[in-house]
């Protein structure tokens, strides 16, 4: 005979609070902010429902846990509020694409560099990619030392993250964005 399949209890996101706090004693922290000691957990349930406000647990690994008093609501959107700043101020790192031939020309060559560059300037990542059709696969070195050339002319702005590199009929390198160099403090002028 089979036993009907039961699906896990649900796993609940944030702290827990009021009465899902099942152990005996807690350190409690009151609406105040100051520390009333190791209460039983009984006691701190009674001072938050005189308060008007919820229990909640603050530090749940900590010996005994420590559990404040607080309205939760607005705990959580606190707690929310943060996170999406967090979010807002945090950069994704992309990486952006130039593709080339061995045999570009200059001015198209120059406007590749431009863009380079720009998406350095931004802090993104920038893959060069360097193609080569027919017989051009015969003349890998050409490929090498346009690449070389990227590198060097894009020196001051970047660092070689993925050396030049022959993958089928393209040859690859990755930039980073260099790290910000701070100029070196001044020697204070002696009077």
């Amino acid at each position: 005979m089979r036993r009907p399949y039961r699906a896990p209890p649900p796993v609940k996101e944030g702290p827990r609070v009021n009465d899902e706090i099942r152990i005996p004693q807690v350190q409690l922290v009151d609406q105040e902010g100051q520390n009333r000691g190791i209460v039983p957990i009984d006691e701190a349930r009674q001072l938050a429902e005189e308060a008007g406000l919820d229990l909640v647990e603050i530090a749940p690994n900590s010996r005994p846990p420590v559990v404040k008093i607080l309205d939760y609501g607005k705990f959580k959107f606190q707690s929310q509020k943060k996170a999406a700043e967090a979010r807002k101020r945090q950069k994704t790192v992309e990486v952006k694409e130039i593709k080339m031939r061995p045999n570009i020309d200059t001015h198209d060559y120059e406007v590749k560099m431009r863009s380079a560059r720009r998406f350095l300037e931004e802090g993104d990542k920038v893959k060069v990619t360097l193609r080569f059709r027919g017989r051009e696969l015969a003349h890998q070195e050409l490929g090498f030392d346009l690449l070389v050339r990227v590198r060097d002319e894009l020196n001051e702005a970047s660092k070689v993250e993925f050396e030049p590199k022959l993958e089928g009929r393209q040859m690859v390198m990755v930039l980073a964005p260099a790290p910000q160099r701070v100029p070196a403090a001044r020697p204070a002028a002696q009077a």
